[in-house]
């Protein structure tokens, strides 16, 4: 069996494996085709993928040649009328994408997409969204601490005493977790917010203070992710958020619920009400944002509070961020492949839990629930 790894679109730095993951692969009996300069970006050369013993090809012979074809961003039409194997494994956000997932099974092609397996113990080891977003929780915090005009910490000096940063991270799931870590270990003083009574535990161990609000909907099977709350909660839960708002220096926001825009948490009144000089990472731009001025992939200034809508954090760490994503890959790969065999089994929970297109077929159940919704 041979398997392929594109190079990702030009805006991407990450790639789906590295030289170090290549021997795994072969000790598994498989053959690994890459395409030319694919890890250039992620301080993996040419050279390194030789060495380990992949084959560096064009972008048209791993098309050709791979039975199955591993990358991060969707590939395009052409390149999937131009794929002769089954397989395509990535993390490709179907349920933002329904074009896209419809074109896939008519070009009968076996999807994976790993954002989409179950959140379970088991899948731990294969869980792309917790590798990147880990990434992402840190990154946020260093970029805010580059661009905040005072100190993180606590000073104390013959000038007199500087206070330490105060810090508000909306949701504690992985990124918001690693956001609080990062935030107290460069001495800032931290809030937290999440609709999940259930993380007061981890967030107070990491040294933040949860801010709680009564009466929230039940998120535990919602994977780590928000979910869509009743009017009243969101009356009260506006409330506690614009008075920890208000006091903020550094806001980061991390809520997003899948395959729906993401919810407002900070609207223009509480933009109006924060200090002069103060930074929001907004962690859930992709999806829409958290705040009324997100945009992705830029930057807003409103009223002297500086709005960063960052999606790609993860990339701005290509190396650690590919390395992760490479292994996330091959615990993946390992559900199925046997002595450099495919053997798909589609009884196993997590193989059929992100499978997204079968036999010209989409196949997911949450998928398919969507287009009937529509």
């Amino acid at each position: 069996m041979t398997v392929g790894v594109l190079r990702e679109p030009s805006f991407e730095t990450r790639v789906a494996l590295l030289p170090e993951h290549i021997t795994i692969l072969q000790k598994w009996k498989c053959d690994v085709i890459v395409e030319y300069d694919c890890g250039v970006q992620a301080f993996a050369n040419n050279e390194a993928y030789t060495k380990s013993g992949a084959l560096v090809l064009s972008r048209v012979e791993v098309l050709q040649k791979a039975d199955v074809l591993l990358c991060i961003h969707p590939i395009t039409h052409q390149d999937l009328s131009g794929f002769a194997g089954k397989v395509l494994i990535g993390q490709f956000q179907p349920l933002y994408h329904k074009d896209l997932v419809q074109h896939w099974a008519d070009a009968n092609k076996i999807m994976f997409s790993l954002d989409m397996l179950p959140r379970t113990t088991r899948a731990q080891s294969m869980d792309v969204l917790s590798s990147q977003a880990n990434i992402a929780g840190y990154k946020a915090v260093i970029l805010a601490a580059g661009k905040f005009p005072r100190y993180f910490p606590m000073f104390m000096t013959a000038a007199g005493t500087i206070p330490p940063a105060k810090v508000l991270i909306l949701g504690a799931g992985v990124a918001g977790l690693q956001a609080i870590a990062t935030a107290r270990r460069l001495g800032a003083v931290v809030e937290v917010f999440d609709t999940r009574p259930a993380v007061k535990e981890e967030v107070m161990s990491l040294g933040g203070k949860f801010i709680e609000v009564e009466g929230a909907a039940d998120a535990s099977k919602a994977g780590g992710y928000a979910v869509e709350q009743s009017p009243e909660f969101i009356k009260r839960q506006k409330e506690k958020i614009a008075e920890s708002v208000a006091k903020a220096d550094i806001v980061i926001t991390t809520a997003q619920i899948p395959g729906k825009k993401a919810p407002i948490l900070i609207d223009d009144a509480m933009l109006g009400a924060m200090k002069a000089g103060s930074i929001i990472v907004d962690l859930a731009a992709a999806t829409g944002g958290n705040t009324t001025c997100t945009k992705n992939n830029e930057t807003a200034h409103i009223n002297g509070v500086c709005i960063i809508g960052n999606s790609m954090l993860p990339s701005t760490m290509p190396f650690d961020a590919s390395k992760l994503y490479g292994k996330n890959l091959l615990n993946f790969l390992q559900l199925f492949i046997k002595d450099g065999i495919l053997n798909i089994d589609m009884n196993d929970d997590l193989v059929k839990g992100s499978c997204i297109t079968e036999n010209g077929c989409v196949v997911h159940p949450a998928l398919i629930k969507k287009s009937e919704a529509i």
